[in-house]
């Protein structure tokens, strides 16, 4: 199922800046929500990096950028220290937020399924709909640059 065209689930959760955050903060923003697996690993590391090397671009946008993955508030602190990480990464440990949003459930990992965090991204628009999902991302790498190109052509 798409969440596309649908009003985005609302949340709150402790970002790694030290306050909540919660979805109605960004009314009339547009947001990028990304989910991905763990702090500090090959993947997401590229990840991360892809949108901290897009930050510039998309803020210069009005583009708000959020990771979030069920990682502590301690481990993110971390992952932005390692790799000047600009945007604020949101706690999810017990990956509410991520099942409102389709970014956790079961997944094929070297040929075996398993249950946890699927990286995936979304877009919720100024009004609070989704108007663009990526249910999986298949190149953590690749996939900052296809966000960029969705929303700034």
């Amino acid at each position: 199922m798409s969440l596309e065209g649908n009003k985005a689930p609302e949340f709150s959760l402790a970002g790694s800046d030290g306050t909540q955050h919660t979805l109605e903060q960004y009314a009339g923003k547009t947001v990028v929500i990304f989910f991905y697996p763990k702090d500090n690993t090959p993947g997401c590391t590229k990840e991360a990096c892809g949108f901290r090397d897009n930050y510039a671009g998309l803020t210069g946008n009005g583009i708000v950028v959020l990771g979030v993955s069920k990682d502590s508030i301690s481990s993110h602190g971390k992952f932005i220290a390692n790799y000047d990480l600009p945007f604020v990464l949101l706690s999810d440990p017990d990956c509410s937020m991520m099942q409102a949003y389709e970014a956790f459930g079961e997944k094929v990992m070297c040929g075996k399924t398993t249950t946890g965090t699927i990286r995936s991204t979304v877009v919720v628009g100024p009004d609070g709909m989704v108007v663009k999902q990526w249910a999986k991302v298949a190149k953590a790498e690749q996939h900052p640059d296809q966000v960029v190109a969705y929303l700034l052509g």
